[in-house]
């Protein structure tokens, strides 16, 4: 079932059939940095979160899965979270599978996500935060017209050293 989709990409909340893919892209370390995870989730964390706490009214957090609108591969996954009905704003992290980058897929999800956030949730904002050596992202979101609102200096810290955190805002222009 679908949730709400364009001509390029489907965006459905995540069931629980789908934890073998999310335990394959939670636990690829490549991308562990972006996402400031430190360990590994097993198995059973990932089906616990799917049955029980995939919920942005209780849990402040919901993840949705993006499919390609025609032939329905997973392509990747978009996440709400800190969601705040009281200030009226959320943040957002998304994941797209090292297969389908750079083929629209990420900004049409965005896309999507934003027409949700705004028409549905009645956010006044929705926000990201993006490592500055993530080149693609910081390009990506600033293409769709999220601001960059600020920098947390040295926020990660890596073997190599520490790395800058760019915040983004899109506020609601409705």
């Amino acid at each position: 079932m679908m949730f709400i989709k364009n001509d390029k990409v489907a965006l459905r909340i995540a069931e629980p059939n789908d934890a073998d893919i999310i335990y394959r892209w939670e636990n690829d370390m490549r991308v562990w940095r972006d996402s400031e995870t430190l360990v590994p989730y097993s198995m059973r964390q990932i089906e616990q979160f799917l049955l029980n706490n995939n919920d942005l009214m209780s849990e402040k957090q919901l993840r949705l899965m993006i499919e390609d609108a025609k032939n329905g591969a997973q392509v990747g996954c978009i996440d709400i979270y800190d969601y705040d009905a009281f200030n009226s704003r959320a943040g957002f992290g998304i994941l797209i599978d090292e297969k389908y980058r750079g083929q629209g897929y990420a900004k049409n999800a965005i896309k999507l996500l934003l027409d949700y956030c705004f028409n549905s949730l009645l956010l006044n904002q929705i926000y990201a935060l993006v490592l500055a050596t993530n080149i693609t992202s910081l390009f990506l979101f600033e293409s769709i017209g999220f601001e960059r609102c600020g920098v947390r200096k040295q926020w990660c810290k890596t073997s190599e050293g520490f790395i800058d955190q760019v915040e983004y805002q899109y506020i609601n222009k409705k």
